[in-house]
């Protein structure tokens, strides 16, 4: 993630909360610090929803959180609430 976003600009991060190497949360945390002035939207995604996780994925920076498995329509409501209506088709 952290190598994609020095490469390219993005608008939206689908970010799992278990990844190899860099779980969801610190990731997240070294997004915001090393992009500081990014106005990219990370939404938190997670199948193992545990009591405290949307806190804690919140306090990492994330804009936004999502249980698995992701039904279209409650996609499209974080993103419409992050982005604006206009942007969900």
């Amino acid at each position: 993630v952290l190598s994609a976003l020095h490469l390219s600009h993005y608008d939206l991060v689908l970010m799992d909360l278990q990844m190899p190497e860099l779980d969801g949360l610190e990731a997240a945390r070294r997004a915001r610090d090393e992009f500081p002035d990014s106005d990219v939207k990370i939404i938190a995604m997670t199948a193992n929803a545990m009591s405290g996780d949307e806190e804690r994925c919140y306090e990492a920076g994330m804009d936004d959180y999502l249980a698995k498995p992701v039904k279209l329509e409650q996609l499209s409501r974080v993103i419409a609430s992050n982005f604006g209506s206009q942007y969900v088709h």
